[in-house]
């Protein structure tokens, strides 16, 4: 079975570029976002830190620590990241995990765990990692994302589902279609029309089951 929404993510301790971390301890009371990518020195995934790398200020904002992974070692990561600095004009200061053994790869399935590493491989030998993980402060997954090869994430969207986990995360409201921070929120079907009023104050009853109230940000 794969690792599922509200599941507590896998522990585990591993060598990075900025030293060894244990996950949970690195989390502490944070959010969390573990991005993962095939290779060092590929081109989708130097977009893809760089985009990350550029938006520092917005993970800090939300009390955000961000880690990457790849499949090369420490070493590897210190040089590739000269390139990416450079490609994005921005300091990658977040950790990158040296999975050169694939075990954080297969503890949260994000590979097939018949993958294998040859000598001279290329990313396509662990082609399906390329997968992001939202983590909330009780070290539970809130929210997967798995992406292909050929298509690079989009980290806006990523930030914008992080606006809405921390927005709905133990609070009777979910978020509609492409709801951005400071939209109406949708109150929970929980909530009688009397309850939600209480709660929240004035609401908007488009439908009996479809209500909606500001969203303080």
């Amino acid at each position: 079975m794969g690792l599922r929404i509200n599941d507590i993510v896998p522990n585990f301790t591993a060598a990075t570029d900025q030293g060894e971390i244990t996950f949970h301890d690195w989390i502490g009371d944070s959010w969390a976002i573990l991005f993962s990518h095939p290779k060092d020195f590929t081109p989708v995934c130097t977009t893809e830190f760089g985009a990350v790398a550029q938006l520092a200020d917005e993970w800090a904002k939300r009390g955000t620590k961000v880690i990457g992974l790849s499949v090369d070692g420490v070493e590897e990561h210190v040089k590739w990241k000269s390139d990416i600095e450079g490609y994005a004009g921005a300091k990658a200061g977040f950790p990158i995990i040296a999975d050169k053994d694939l075990a954080v790869s297969k503890a949260f399935d994000m590979l097939p765990a018949e993958a294998y590493l040859p000598d001279g491989r290329t990313a396509a030998d662990s082609a399906s990692v390329r997968s992001v993980f939202i983590i909330s402060p009780d070290k539970k997954v809130q929210l997967i994302m798995t992406y292909p090869m050929s298509v690079g994430r989009n980290f806006a969207e990523v930030l914008r589902a992080l606006d809405a986990l921390q927005a709905t995360w133990n609070t009777p409201i979910a978020t509609g279609a492409n709801w951005t921070a400071g939209q109406d929120v949708i109150v929970a079907l929980t909530l009688t029309d009397e309850q939600a009023r209480e709660k929240f104050g004035e609401i908007d009853v488009k439908l009996p089951y479809l209500r909606t109230t500001k969203h303080a940000v």
